[in-house]
Order: structure tokens, then C-alpha cells, then sequence
């Protein structure tokens, strides 16, 4: 009996080893309790470490689109502006060139009307000279035939 009561527990003894096993059940609650409150704590301040650094590299990249979309205007401005300018400077050239052209096809006409005008004359005058000379050769040629007749008429006399 001595052996099976010593192997035994009075009722007292489980009440203490209770109460003791409780009270460290509840000693490990509570340590894990705050283990799990710094722990959740503590992955709450990284979390929120990285969302500002998240927040802060939206921030950056947000800036350097705007950077880029404001160089991208105005490299567009300056190169409108720049294509506005050549275009503007071309069609005053154009402008010139056709003003010029202008200007030598009259100066080209008035020329091709003087020369033609020259011809004219020219060809009228040599008309008028022709007809002179037509003139002149029929007379010689009437006098001519005239002056043949005779010498002809002259000898048929003297034959006859």
C-alpha cells in the first residue's frame, strides 16, 4: 500500500499542481500575448515603414513623370515653334522666288514683244522694199521687152 500511495496524489497536492500548472499556462498566455503584440507591433511599424517608403517612391516617380512630361512638352513647343519658324522663312523664300519670277517673265515678255515688234518692222519694211523692187523689175523688164521690140521691129524694117 505504502508503494501504490506513494505513486499516489492527495487531493490537496493536485489542487497545488494545478494551480501551478494554471498559473503557468497563463504565464505562457500572457507572454505570448505580448509576443504576439510586439510581434504584431513590430510588423505593423514595418509595414508602415515601407508604405511611406512606398508612398515615398510613388512621390519620386510621380515627379520625375511630370519632369519628363513637362521636357517632352516643351522639346515639342521649341520644336513646333522651330517648324513654324522653316515654314514661315520658306514660304516667304517661295514667296520671293515666285515674285522674281514674276518679274522675269515680264521682263521676258516685254523682250519676246520688243523682238517681236523688231521683226515686224523688219518684215514690213522688206515687204515694202520687195514691192519697190518688183516695181523697179517690171519696169526694167517692160522697158527691157520694150527696147527689144523695137531693136527687133527696127531690124524687120530694115529687112523688109
Amino acid at each position: 500500500m505504502d508503494i501504490v500511495y506513494k505513486d499516489m496524489v492527495t487531493k490537496m497536492q493536485q489542487e497545488i499542481t494545478l494551480q501551478q500548472i494554471m498559473s503557468q499556462i497563463s504565464n505562457v498566455k500572457k507572454d505570448m500575448i505580448i509576443l504576439e503584440k510586439s510581434e504584431f507591433s513590430a510588423l505593423r511599424a514595418e509595414n508602415e515603414k515601407i508604405k511611406l517608403e512606398l508612398h515615398q517612391l510613388k512621390q519620386q516617380i510621380m515627379d520625375e513623370v511630370v519632369k519628363v512630361r513637362t521636357d517632352s512638352k516643351l522639346d515639342f513647343n521649341l520644336e513646333k515653334s522651330r517648324v513654324k519658324e522653316l515654314y514661315s522663312l520658306n514660304e516667304r523664300k517661295l514667296l520671293e522666288m515666285r515674285t522674281e519670277m514674276v518679274a522675269l517673265h515680264a521682263q521676258q515678255d516685254r523682250a519676246v514683244t520688243q523682238t517681236d515688234r523688231k521683226i515686224d518692222t523688219e518684215v514690213a519694211g522688206l515687204k515694202t522694199m520687195l514691192e519697190s523692187h518688183k516695181l523697179d523689175n517690171i519696169k526694167y523688164l517692160a522697158g527691157s521687152v520694150f527696147t527689144c521690140l523695137t531693136v527687133a521691129l527696127g531690124f524687120y524694117r530694115l529687112w523688109i
